[in-house]
């Protein structure tokens, strides 16, 4: 099959490389529009991956209930006027009437004063949680123990620590059963969380914490043992974790628990509450409309390189006018003029498709490094970048090819 298109890929390379110049001028326009195809779609796919991993890490399940810090004490007094801020009686109202809930817990969070033994790196942050923290956010111990209900119920002096933070503290030996001293406080280790992934920015109201800087004590712990200045002015709680049921939609579940505590607080407006699914649906949303405005400039591209092959296919048929008088003349059918010129038009447009491979690759890598952007070359955007460009030179050659086939060979011979 091939076989029978080896002459006209022989011509169409000769004629190629006669006109080495004016070839690579005419591919300019496929090689920039591929190569900005495969970049947009790799910066696409890199923003997903990135995207998709953070949402992991907030648990697609779950729904996280923040208290919204004021920028200053006369806001938090004006509040207080109006809200208590968050309290166990929101986690007691919203455990009793919210359906399809798994597992829920409240969180206290403090930033400790000194810490021994003392690190060089930033000081970890302790959080007070129940034991359930553990199933909600789908951590895993790898060395150790997480706290249960017991030690909960007996404010027990232990401690689980993040990967960073038992590095920082207690270095790379085993960590369990030794002792850290947080505020005036000494904490028995009993285990130690694996690596986890972590938040480069700001998302949805959520605050930035390293997720593997924490000291996470039993939450009865922390609201005993740690004295919280300012009482009236801060929330009993700073958060809460809730998991709903695989078979309930998280969405729906969230506007329940925000009619709740807007009801709770006045419309206080001092919590926030972030849905990691619905989060996740409208970062979609928002990267298919970047998607498709970036593949439309791309596509300006490609269709001007089109155009390109289009012009130079028929100066090229001008060119060789008594070569296809020629050929028709010794027996070359109108199929055979049209083949040929057709397959110089896909030659320039898969070479120069190719070489665009080459230069979104680089341009991907380019980006990547300079912005700080994640980036990744997926088989399928290679696919549809080089598709694309071959069926411009199919589409765009079809018209010079066919206006070849319809010379008059006499007419054609006699050309000048």
């Amino acid at each position: 099959m091939l076989s029978a298109y080896l002459p006209e890929i022989y011509m169409g390379l000769a004629s190629l490389l006669v006109h080495k110049l004016r070839s690579l001028l005419t591919m300019l326009g496929m090689i920039f529009g591929v190569g900005a195809v495969v970049a947009m779609l790799a910066i696409t796919a890199g923003v997903e991956k990135e995207m998709i991993s953070y949402i992991d890490l907030l648990g697609v399940n779950n729904i996280i209930i923040e208290a919204k810090e004021a920028v200053d004490r006369n806001e938090l007094q004006a509040r207080r006027q109006i809200s208590p801020g968050m309290t166990f009686r929101d986690f007691r109202a919203l455990s009793e009437n919210v359906q399809g809930i798994e597992a829920m817990t409240p969180r206290k969070r403090f930033k400790p004063t000194k810490i021994l033994p003392k690190t060089a790196q930033e000081p970890p942050l302790l959080i007070g949680v129940e034991s359930n923290y553990l199933q909600i956010n789908s951590l895993k111990v790898v060395e150790g123990r997480f706290f249960n209900d017991d030690d909960n119920a007996k404010s027990a002096t232990v401690c689980v620590l993040g990967e960073s933070a038992k590095v920082n503290l207690l270095g790379y030996e085993p960590a369990v059963g030794k002792h850290v001293k947080v505020n005036d406080v000494w904490l028995q280790v009993i285990g130690v969380l694996a690596q986890q992934a972590t938040a480069d920015s700001d998302v949805e109201g959520l605050e930035v914490v390293n997720r593997n800087n924490l000291v996470i004590a039993p939450l009865n712990t922390v609201m005993r043992r740690f004295e919280d200045n300012n009482s009236y002015l801060k929330d009993e709680i700073d958060g809460i974790y809730i998991k709903v049921k695989s078979d309930v939609d998280s969405v729906d579940t969230a506007n329940v628990v925000s009619a709740i505590l807007a009801n709770t607080h006045k419309d206080a407006g001092d919590f926030t509450v972030t849905v990691p699914a619905g989060l996740l649906e409208q970062r979609r949303r928002t990267q298919a409309i970047f998607s498709i405005v970036m593949i439309c400039i791309a596509g300006i591209s490609l269709l001007v390189g089109g155009i390109g092959i289009m012009n130079i296919m028929l100066a090229t048929v001008l060119e060789r006018t008594r070569e296809i008088g020629i050929r028709r003349a010794i027996g070359a059918r109108q199929a055979d003029i049209v083949r040929q010129f057709l397959t110089e038009a896909v030659l320039i447009s898969i070479l120069g498709g190719l070489i665009g491979i080459a230069f979104g690759f680089t341009l991907s890598k380019v980006i990547a490094a300079a912005a700080g952007w994640s980036t990744v070359v997926t088989t399928s955007s290679i696919a549809v970048a080089f598709g694309v460009s071959v069926g411009i030179g199919l589409l765009f050659g079809i018209y010079p090819a066919v206006q070849a086939a319809k010379l008059d060979p006499i007419e054609a011979i006699r050309y000048e």
